[in-house]
């Protein structure tokens, strides 16, 4: 891969993570593929969950990012967004279908280690 194409990705990247959903969308629509990951095996959907950006979660659910992709440590953007205690992403990916018992941790369990009591609410049984 070349340099400018690694910048690239690099870019995009902190779009998820800087909730610059319109522009990642753009670039999503243009062909970069909506589950690319990183060096650690973060997707964008993972990165905008664990830095609480709920537009860019919502965004790249309609652009059909995988619910259920897993980094390299175990985690997904459901137990992302239960670490991060953000209400409004944990909601759009579990309307999506996100399952709350699925990962290392599981979001479930995150929430009970963090007393994260009001989205432990909305985790279905």
């Amino acid at each position: 891969m070349s340099d400018e194409l690694i910048e690239l990705a690099q870019q995009l990247f902190d779009l998820a993570r800087n909730g610059e959903t319109e522009r990642l969308a753009s670039y999503i629509d243009a062909g970069a593929p909506v589950d690319m990951r990183n060096e650690n095996g973060d997707t964008f959907l993972i990165l905008a969950a664990y830095h609480e950006q709920p537009d860019t979660v919502e965004m790249l659910l309609r652009h059909g990012a995988d619910i259920e992709a897993e980094n390299d440590r175990g985690q997904r953007a459901l137990t992302c967004a239960v670490f991060r205690k953000d209400l409004a992403s944990a909601e759009h990916l579990l309307g999506a279908g996100a399952n709350p018992d699925a990962g290392t941790p599981t979001a479930r369990d995150t929430a009970k280690m963090f007393g994260a009591d009001e989205l432990l609410a909305i985790l279905p049984e």
